[in-house]
């Protein structure tokens, strides 16, 4: 009996040790933007069909790598086997990374969710162990700012410069992450060739490449926070090793680099002189009020041109209104712009074009209108007066006259547009005699409709729960609809590889989910085969299928032509359709 319960404690032990593990390990839980982070999909038994997660909010920068270890303690055997992937963030925030799974003797293993915090970009690690770790390449990326203490509204730029060692030869370059100008105005000026020129950085001869300009007007006074630029570089750098000739033998790398945050301390303008009137206006400008004409008759038009033109933040601030007397009638301007904006600033023009019909002949004073502004140069405001404007209207009616035949038949004073009543084509008269509500048309039909609409509604509920309670045939058209769904997003992105394989091949397993009523748990080669051939599939239709999932399993990370892309959706499409029909 004793020798019973001891087999039986050893065999309970086995058993428990052998129980399979699928698990993913990550080398850190926070990393900055410019970090790589390892991350280890580790198995305790070998299985097949791996599916690794999509890794939204990451870019694969290197693996898929496999390791495998077995060894024998004591007559014991151990297995490990993992799946390495190095990833590098694209963006911050709280970013999860979803389950992969794989096939482990039939049984299908998912590894739990992990959640990654990407912080700011930080200072590159120095650490040779760690998968951030390339060896100094000489490559830097500055943000040079004009004005770090500018006034609120001043103009500020921003120029970001890319330099390289001689020995270091740059075969692509992308923004990991673009700068975010918050509580600024900003406004990028097209960089439209990338051309490296010879300069010098800390001392030391360099390349060097504008990467990105930018013009900012902030837009609140204190302490303001530009966010960095993140370039990702692939770059061939010399390493230690030299060849049989003595000459450094160059490695291919992929690097990050930040041009690092940046504040900006913003002064207010000053309150003291500040016009009661002021409308934010700060730079150098010139303030013009100019009328068509001045003298016109009664019904002609004339137009006023406000504008203000000069440098400053000429789109940041509104014009004057001028006010006119109520003889003349001004309509809403028309605001126009000739602005542009180099690297020094905005220059140029705006203006409001005002119509104004006067109604009564006389002479009409307009009142000067007052602009002003804050100028950078003498650190002081400024105002500049217009002249009165007199418009003369030669003929036509008078006020006096239109006032005293107002009274003379005990009217009111004539309203716009009251000349053109007397020729009214139309009356609005009303029935003196009003209809009795009971017995009317309306009257039965409010009465008899929830009569009609009750059997309907108890009907259209009953079709409503059955359609509920049918589970299977609900999650069916569910999954047909993800699958035309996700074949229309594999169509968009077929310029790109991995958005395009991520779309075809959830396509193509919500197909299957639509078709055979099976979860995503239960999709293994052998699986799906022996359903597809029981239901009178054809087996080289069969074989098509299986390739094209290997075929999106493998592609995301293995180079491919766009011609290679067409195939794999022209085949997905031929083969759907076929299937459509043999399972019908």
């Amino acid at each position: 009996m004793r020798n019973f319960f001891i087999a039986l404690f050893l065999i309970c032990v086995n058993g428990l040790s052998a129980q399979v593990q699928f698990e993913a390990r990550v080398s850190k839980q926070t990393l900055g933007l410019n970090e790589r982070l390892r991350i280890d999909f580790t198995m305790n038994d070998d299985g097949d069909n791996f599916t690794p997660p999509s890794f939204e909010g990451f870019r694969v920068v290197g693996g898929p790598s496999q390791q495998v270890s077995q060894t024998w303690i004591n007559g014991r055997a151990t297995f490990n086997k993992s799946y390495i992937y190095i990833l590098l963030p694209t963006r911050k925030g709280k970013i999860a990374i979803k389950q992969a799974s794989i096939d482990i003797r039939g049984e299908i293993y998912k590894t739990n969710p992990i959640t990654i915090t990407v912080t700011d970009a930080i200072d590159e690690s120095k650490d040779p162990t760690s998968p951030n770790y390339i060896p100094d390449a000489g490559v830097h990326l500055v943000a040079e700012i004009s004005n770090p203490n500018p006034y609120f509204n001043e103009q500020v730029t921003v120029v970001y410069k890319l330099y390289f060692s001689p020995t270091v030869n740059i075969r692509n370059a992308r923004e990991a992450s673009s700068p975010k100008y918050n509580d600024f105005w900003s406004q990028a000026i097209d960089m439209k060739n990338l051309t490296a020129v010879r300069s010098t950085y800390q001392g030391q001869e360099a390349g060097m490449v504008v990467w990105r300009k930018t013009v900012l007007y902030p837009q609140k006074s204190g302490k303001l926070t530009i966010e960095p630029l993140t370039l990702d570089l692939v770059i061939d750098a010399p390493t230690n090793r030299r060849d049989v000739w003595g000459r450094f033998q160059y490695a291919t790398a992929n690097k990050t680099i930040s041009a690092g945050t940046k504040t900006i301390n913003v002064k207010p303008l000053p309150e003291t002189g500040k016009p009661e009137d002021f409308g934010g206006a700060v730079g150098k400008f010139n303030f013009v009020v100019k009328p068509s004409k001045t003298e016109l008759k009664h019904g002609e038009s004339l137009e006023l041109d406000v504008s203000v033109s000069g440098n400053g933040n000429l789109k940041l601030f509104t014009l004057p209104k001028p006010v006119v007397p109520s003889a003349l009638e001004m309509y809403d301007p028309v605001h126009t712009e000739k602005v542009t904006i180099p690297l020094s600033g905005m220059q140029g023009k705006i203006a409001d074009k005002y119509t104004i019909v006067p109604q009564f002949q006389g002479n009409y004073t307009i009142k000067g209108l007052t602009f002003s502004y804050f100028d950078l140069a003498t650190k002081r405001y400024k105002t500049v007066t217009s002249e009165d404007i007199v418009i003369k209207v030669i003929d036509g009616p008078t006020e006096a006259t239109a006032s005293t035949d107002s009274t003379k038949f005990g009217t009111q004073p004539e309203k716009k547009n009251a000349k053109f009543a007397s020729i009214a084509l139309k009356t609005n008269l009303q029935s003196m005699k009003k209809e009795v509500f009971f017995g009317t048309t309306l009257f039965y039909i409010l009465l008899f409709t929830p009569f009609i609409l009750i059997p309907i509604i108890i009907l259209a509920r009953k079709r409503k729960e059955a359609m509920d309670s049918d589970i299977v045939g609900n999650r069916s058209k569910r999954s047909n609809r993800l699958a035309k769904k996700y074949l229309s997003q594999a169509k968009k992105q077929i310029n790109n590889k991995e958005p395009f394989y991520i779309a075809l091949e959830r396509a193509l397993h919500n197909f299957l989910k639509a078709k055979l009523h099976i979860e995503t748990s239960e999709m293994s080669k052998e699986i799906i085969t022996e359903i597809l051939l029981e239901k009178n599939a054809k087996p080289e239709t069969v074989t098509e299928f299986i390739n094209l999932t290997e075929n999106c399993e493998f592609a995301r990370y293995a180079p491919y032509s766009s011609v290679a892309i067409q195939q794999d959706f022209d085949k997905a499409v031929s083969v759907i359709s076929d299937l459509e029909k043999q399972l019908s």
